[in-house]
């Protein structure tokens, strides 16, 4: 049972990937997709931080009496990740304005109904 406990944050990266997973594949809307990937992709962040934490680890400073350093490469990373998802969801609702203005709708089934009517 310790094993759960002590991993707590893995089990939460499972569940948030799950319900992103979920989000993606049952719902039509548009906006819940992109709401989907986001909390997705918010669990890989958490994976990789949850990877790159140090128990009793310190910035990676030369000073006396740290013996354990803590790599900060993995928060780096995922700093650059935030921005480039930030820049992917701007993108992407973009592209549900601009699929809004000529289907009027952005419900998937709607949208797939249009193109196969023509």
């Amino acid at each position: 049972m310790d094993f759960f406990i002590g991993h707590y944050n893995y089990w939460i990266v499972i569940f948030l990937m799950m319900v992103g997973l979920y989000t993606v594949i049952s719902r039509g809307n548009l906006i819940k997709k992109i709401i989907g990937l986001n909390i997705f992709q918010v669990s890989v962040f958490i994976l990789y931080i949850s990877l790159g934490t140090v128990e009793g680890g310190a910035a990676p400073i030369i000073t006396e009496g740290v013996e354990v350093y803590s790599n900060p490469l993995p928060h780096v990373l995922i700093l650059t990740a935030i921005v480039v998802g930030v820049a992917t969801t701007a993108l992407a609702l973009a592209l549900v304005v601009r699929i809004k203005e000529s289907y009027g709708t952005i419900e998937e089934n709607e949208i797939h109904n249009q193109d196969h009517s023509l």
